[in-house]
């Protein structure tokens, strides 16, 4: 076998998630949720800051505006390594979050109550 590496095909290579983020899971800010809009800031990494091949991998997704959801879909690293991924990028002011804002008229509490009491119903 010439391949030494213990692999699932569909899973791709194993790994400890922690390795990623040097064993990090506190945020300096938790305001990320699953819609908010990712972009690059297009800045100059400084000098003092270290990007480990998963941070440059974030920040050539978010050249152009992702979602958080899509871009850990893409980046196929689970939810936890990517928000803190994405805060590190955050704090070396390399990446902005976009909150998203709706663009039409939120319904109404009935009408939410209406679709629930008929989505239960089937």
């Amino acid at each position: 076998m010439s391949d030494d590496r213990w692999l699932d095909e569909d899973a791709g290579p194993i790994f400890r998630p922690y390795t990623v983020t040097r064993g990090r899971t506190r945020l300096r800010d938790d305001s990320l949720n699953l819609i908010s809009l990712l972009e690059a800031t297009g800045l100059p990494v400084p000098r003092r800051t270290r990007l480990d091949p998963e941070h440059r991998r974030v920040l050539a997704f978010c050249a152009e505006p992702i979602t958080f959801a899509d871009l850990s879909s893409e980046i196929d690293l689970p939810v936890g390594v990517v928000r803190v991924l994405v805060d590190d990028l955050r704090e070396e002011n390399l990446l902005r979050v976009l909150q998203a804002t709706p663009t039409g008229d939120v319904p109404d509490e009935l009408v939410l109550r209406k679709l629930l009491h008929g989505l239960r119903a089937l």
